[in-house]
């Protein structure tokens, strides 16, 4: 083969390979977020704290927005407003005599003259509640579209776009919006975090969040997208790889080429690093979902210990009463009870809540709440309590997904081959969640 061809062969090979490579990256890639929605259970507004999460629910605001160009109450939307201009230029060719020529050519296009949006915090509700929304940093995926192809005449040609034409304007404008409107359902993965004015959590951006989606497909549409679009980039990936395996054809020495079958064996390495790449994410995953798990009951044992802190302090206000009473001494057994609180299947009690128990005595006896101490101590108790009944729902969530898995083939032999087994669930239930009173817009 001539050194000419055998250098272009090459370069082909080169481009074929890395189309193939960067292929199998993006349908990895895509089979990964897929996974990761799958791994994520369907959390009620009841079952957030802090972690990352997927809810569905809809979209209600205070005081919604109001789309730019639909004129619709919404809670983000953005809009495009594109130009067309058309030109003539003189272009210079070489004929079929080899001579110089000119002729005329008109070129077209369209240019954006005009762009913007706006999203702003939003409430999710469901059944069980509402939940703050931050959708800074979020990619959204709108249903509602707004598409208008408008003339000089049309009044939202100078109403909504610019008074200034471009250069070479034919006098036609296209307006485009999208937008998701109050009430709609929404399919929501994003990290749960802790506000900072109350006891409740919200969705918001941050560091290395895997994903932050605000979607209003549902959530089987969304998985079919990336499930989708990963078995097509795997497709073209094989079949670059293949290409690539032709063209090495050409490039080797032909009777050595024809021995290994390179198109043949650059396609069984193709699916087989496929394989290699999905069993290292599925067991990545599961990884990642036990240290879900391990997150989850860590916030409750930060929780538990800044309850235990406050116990001694409660029990001596409790017990300086000085009575006998049966409410008093059941009340001070309690607190002293939980001060050796476990997780459920170790040794020791098992958490309860006791804010109950520490308000009926409060109620009783009218000279503990007048005492500043106690009062300030029965309020951080409630707020901790609150942030445990948070954290046990999500906790439970994500412990029961991460058994499901674990127990499924053929996540179940990865898992065997890992060592990783499910977390038991969390038995307690008594605790009390923090109101979130908002006054929503046409609430439903």
């Amino acid at each position: 083969m001539p050194s000419s061809s055998m250098s272009q062969g090459a370069g082909a090979l080169a481009i074929l390979g890395l189309v193939s490579v960067v292929l199998l990256w993006v349908s990895l890639r895509l089979r990964r977020r897929e996974r990761l929605i799958r791994d994520l259970p369907n959390s009620k507004v009841q079952g957030v704290f802090i972690g990352l999460v997927e809810l569905k629910v809809t979209a209600e605001a205070e005081k919604p927005l109001t789309s730019f160009l639909a004129g619709e109450s919404c809670v983000q939307y953005a809009y495009t407003v594109d130009e067309h201009w058309s030109r003539t230029v003189t272009e210079t060719y070489t004929d079929d005599k080899g001579q110089s020529q000119t002729r005329d050519k008109v070129e077209e296009g369209w240019t954006t003259v005009a762009k913007g949006g706006a999203a702003q915090p939003f409430y999710g509700r469901d059944e069980t509640g509402i939940i703050l929304i931050r959708p800074e940093g979020a990619t959204f995926e709108a249903v509602n579209f707004f598409d208008h192809a408008a003339t000089v005449a049309d009044p939202i040609y100078h109403a909504k776009g610019p008074l200034v034409a471009i250069r070479d304007s034919t006098g036609r404008r296209r307006f485009k919006e999208e937008w998701i409107p109050l009430h709609a359902p929404l399919f929501i993965v994003g990290q749960a975090r802790e506000r900072e004015d109350i006891v409740a959590p919200e969705i918001a951006s941050g560091k290395d969040v895997a994903l932050f989606l605000i979607s209003a497909k549902s959530q089987e549409l969304v998985q079919v997208k990336y499930s989708v679009y990963s078995w097509l980039a795997l497709l073209g990936g094989l079949v670059f790889a293949v290409a690539a395996g032709h063209f090495g054809r050409d490039v080797a020495h032909p009777p050595h080429a024809r021995l290994l079958g390179a198109a043949s064996l650059l396609g069984a390495a193709f699916l087989a690093a496929w394989a290699t790449g999905w069993a290292w994410m599925v067991f990545n995953s599961l990884v990642g979902l036990r240290a879900r798990v391990r997150q989850g009951w860590s916030l409750i044992d930060v929780e538990l210990k800044r309850r235990h802190d406050l116990i001694p302090g409660l029990v001596g206000a409790v017990a300086a009463l000085g009575g006998h009473e049966s409410s008093v001494q059941t009340a001070v057994a309690a607190l002293r009870a939980q001060l050796s609180a476990t997780r459920t299947g170790e040794p020791g009690a098992d958490f309860a809540g006791i804010a109950g128990t520490v308000r009926a005595v409060a109620e009783k006896y009218p000279s503990l709440v007048a005492q500043e101490g106690f009062s300030r101590l029965q309020k951080q108790l409630v707020e901790t309590e609150q942030r445990i009944a948070l954290a046990r729902t999500y906790y439970n969530d994500i412990a029961t997904h991460f058994a499901t898995r674990v127990s499924q083939i053929p996540d179940a032999w990865l898992a065997a081959v890992g060592g990783i087994r499910a977390e038991p669930l969390l038995a307690a239930a008594d605790f009390e969640r923090a109101p979130v009173n908002v006054s929503l817009s046409g609430a439903r």
